[in-house]
């Protein structure tokens, strides 16, 4: 396996996403640092820092010219930064030294690289934007569609009382209709230019210098943040939280997926399963699994991006170099577990059979809760959750339903109506259908 599970050709067909993939190669990189060069060329020929003529040719062949990252690999290695080797190889490649001299005007490396980088987040931004709103449409009609569809709720393990299944995709989804609102704000923090030239200052432009980082966010479509923000990684940082944060979210489904699927229980069919090199039998819960493992990897990640908040002074290579061995691959990441959760949240299919038998398993112990609340109604509380637990431990050690027992105990009481799986829902069907409209209203 490679250093790298989403660049192996072996696996990255379970860990990784091509269409977010193909922004982080060396060639999108290239092409990205090429279209910053050539748009700050042309806005300084306008603005006067440099010929306009000079500025025009630059510009062109920004989009013409095509270099071979390899061909940098050497250089880079020994300045950490791959702009020096780039800005050299443009230069040789215009053939045109009158004009090639004005290219990189009073910009540094991390300008280039860090605006570079910002216009293709701004693909992903949008490519998650469209699959998390995808994931969330599917987890609505999900809950909409089972919305009364009575299962047994657990905690720490253990059977409840009784919800619905439509309430438990809403709660999948809800999460979800926050990460989506949270993105406005992520977007509109982090899709800024980045020129400070070399200590931040602009100084090589002159008083023309913010002007200059105005006009080029305009001809990029980028906002201007008003300064340098070069070891200022609070943008990066909070995207990497948002990041995290969703994968977590999805990683949430994943591990209910993984109960509700395993052996013992059934309640949930997935679309799809794999298969065990020597059990016949066995549909593994591949795409649950992955959901959990690419939320935990993305944890791990985001600890080295939250780190290389640590910025020392006006620049830091060591946190710079923190970012590029962990970013790609929160995105590439983060991207698969998208596409996972959108098949999931289309494919799975509750079995109503299966959850019947989760709720009661002849016992009706599920509905001890509900049986102490209308006792309360005619004795005090503490009361009748000391008879209720007395009652459920003879349940348990004669093998009498708890329902035969409270009616044989209180045969004055209308108890028949209590032990319906379909009257303890309370809210779940509510839940289910507002999250559902919610999601059908994006």
């Amino acid at each position: 396996m490679p250093a790298s599970a989403f660049d192996s050709a072996l696996f990255r067909g379970l860990f990784g996403d091509a269409e977010v993939a193909r922004l982080f190669t060396d060639s999108a990189e290239l092409r990205a640092m090429l279209l910053v060069e050539g748009a700050l060329a042309k806005t300084q020929g306008q603005l006067g820092l440099i010929p306009e003529v000079s500025a025009q040719a630059i510009h062109r062949a920004s989009l013409e010219v095509q270099i071979d990252p390899a061909a940098l690999a050497g250089a880079t290695a020994q300045s950490a930064v791959v702009v020096p080797a780039l800005v050299r190889a443009f230069r040789d490649a215009m053939n045109a030294p009158e004009h090639a001299q004005h290219v990189h005007f009073g910009a540094t490396s991390q300008d280039i690289m860090d605006t570079g980088l910002i216009l293709r987040l701004r693909q992903v931004l949008a490519l998650c934007e469209t699959r998390l709103t995808g994931v969330i449409q599917a987890l609505g009609r999900l809950a909409a569609d089972h919305a009364a569809l009575p299962m047994a709720a657990r905690t720490y393990g253990q059977t409840a009382t009784v919800t619905g299944f439509g309430a438990v995709a809403a709660s999948w989804g809800q999460p979800l209709l926050r990460h989506l609102d949270r993105l406005d704000r992520v977007r509109e923090d982090l899709l800024v230019v980045s020129l400070g030239g070399a200590a931040g200052t602009l100084s090589a432009m002159g008083p023309r210098g913010p002007e200059v980082r105005a006009a080029l966010a305009e001809a990029l479509d980028l906002g201007d943040p008003g300064g340098s923000w070069h070891s200022e990684r609070d943008r990066l940082a909070a995207f990497a939280a948002w990041m995290t944060g969703l994968a977590a979210s999805l990683g949430k489904m994943g591990e209910d997926l993984l109960l509700l699927t395993q052996s013992g229980i059934g309640e949930v069919r997935l679309p799809a399963g794999g298969g065990s090199s020597t059990m016949p039998q066995k549909s593994n819960p591949v795409q649950p699994s992955v959901l959990v493992a690419l939320a935990r990897h993305l944890a791990a990640l985001n600890t080295s991006m939250q780190g290389a908040g640590l910025h020392r002074q006006q620049r830091d290579g060591a946190t710079w170099l923190s970012e590029w061995l962990t970013l790609p691959q929160m995105c590439i990441g983060l991207g698969r577990a998208l596409s996972v959760a959108k098949d999931l949240g289309t494919g799975i299919a509750p079995d109503p059979g299966r959850m019947a038998a989760g709720i009661d398993d002849g016992l009706g112990l599920i509905y001890a809760e509900a049986l102490s609340f209308a006792l309360a109604g005619t004795m005090p509380r503490p009361e009748a959750q000391a008879a209720v637990k007395a009652l459920c431990r003879e349940a348990q050690s004669t093998g009498t339903a708890l329902p035969v027992l409270a009616a044989a105990r209180w045969p004055a009481l209308e108890l028949a109506g209590l032990f319906a799986p379909e009257a303890q829902l309370g809210t779940a069907p509510d839940e289910a259908r507002a999250f559902s409209a919610r999601a059908a209203a994006l």
